[in-house]
């Protein structure tokens, strides 16, 4: 298995400051569980953590955004849950409000590891995103997470525990969160349907139809990524995503053109798309008007960018910001075949 040498560099420099203090058991514990999964390879099959069952129980908590008035939304979502059988338990601070945050960065933390740290919650599940996940990264301890793994479910923001928890070498759910029980409920059945799909263990496998964008082609490897933004914010971090060999997903929402592509060509200038086997493309929504117009469309952009690989992209995948938000598995194989017709994604054990 490949180290992460920015981890083993950043530990050892830590480790030798005379001026620091004697590192406490949690210090020496992440910093060494990050150094042996920070680049889990492509060949490593990641752990997948208990699928649930009827009875389980699971926590909503607010790790980054304010839900300001989403107070029945999330005793919406509760209620979905425990309409699956589901126990539900809320974090103590979840409807707090600190500026733009769901409380303190303690205070999100809390619930957090709370949550982490209790054996009986089996998934953890974001009531939003918005903006907050990476101030609260470096503050839990995953110890008894790493004994006892559970389902880290959300999207958007949530991508920096996406992107994080794989380099600890653990599986986690891209779906819909609590607050998405607001949306139309003809508008949400397949979302739905595959959350709980997902949550279960039943397998995944979509069908779509294809773009006349797409760049046809097939492909096997671990599904990886998230939202672009925060893919991007990931970069030179021990959080950041390994693609070698692997599948990336991207997706996003209210950005303009001109960013779109300045984060594509920083992933493409760290090595993203050198070794990468496939490329998903899934909701890229609500962008915004630049009075200099960019000229090209978003599919066009995606492929200049990638222009001189020679994998598969697949277009319009529905999962993202919009309505239609199928799950994903992030860490687990897929088979990917991008076709004329229609094409698949397949997740596989």
């Amino acid at each position: 298995m490949k180290i992460n040498t920015f981890t083993v560099n950043t530990f050892l420099e830590y480790s030798n400051q005379e001026t620091r203090p004697i590192l406490n058991k949690k210090t020496i514990f992440t910093a060494l569980v990050l150094m042996i999964f920070s680049s889990v390879n492509a060949q490593d099959k990641l752990i997948t953590p208990p699928y649930l069952q009827k009875g389980d129980t699971i926590a909503i908590v607010a790790p980054a955004g304010i839900l300001k008035n989403r107070q029945e939304t999330i005793f919406k979502a509760k209620k979905l849950a425990e309409s699956w059988g589901l126990k539900v338990v809320l974090g103590k601070h979840i409807f707090n409000q600190n500026g733009h945050f769901a409380g303190s960065d303690e205070e999100r933390t809390a619930d957090f590891q709370k949550a982490l740290d209790n054996p009986n919650i089996k998934a953890i599940w974001a009531g939003r995103g918005g903006y907050g996940s990476v101030r609260v990264l470096d503050r839990l301890d995953y110890t008894a997470f790493l004994k006892h793994p559970k389902w880290i479910i959300g999207y958007s923001d949530i991508t920096a525990f996406h992107s994080h928890i794989h380099n600890l070498g653990v599986e986690t759910m891209h779906a819909m969160m609590g607050t998405s029980v607001d949306d139309k409920p003809e508008l949400i059945v397949k979302t739905l349907a595959s959350f709980k799909k997902a949550l279960f263990g039943k397998q995944l496998k979509y069908t779509i139809p294809s773009s006349k964008c797409n760049r046809k082609g097939t492909a096997n490897g671990q599904i990886v990524g998230g939202n672009l933004a925060l893919l991007s914010s990931m970069l030179g971090s021990n959080s950041q995503t390994d693609t070698k060999g692997k599948i990336l997903f991207v997706e996003e929402i209210g950005e303009y053109k001109y960013s779109i592509d300045r984060m594509l060509q920083s992933l493409k200038r760290a090595g993203y798309f050198n070794n990468c086997k496939g490329l998903i493309i899934g909701d890229i929504s609500k962008i915004k008007y630049n009075s200099t117009k960019w000229g090209h469309t978003i599919e066009e952009l995606v492929l200049d960018v990638v222009k001189e690989y020679d994998f598969p992209v697949l277009f319009d995948f529905p999962a993202g910001h919009k309505p239609d938000n199928r799950a994903l598995i992030l860490g687990r194989n897929i088979e990917l075949t991008v076709g004329f017709g229609q094409s698949s994604v397949v997740f596989t054990e």
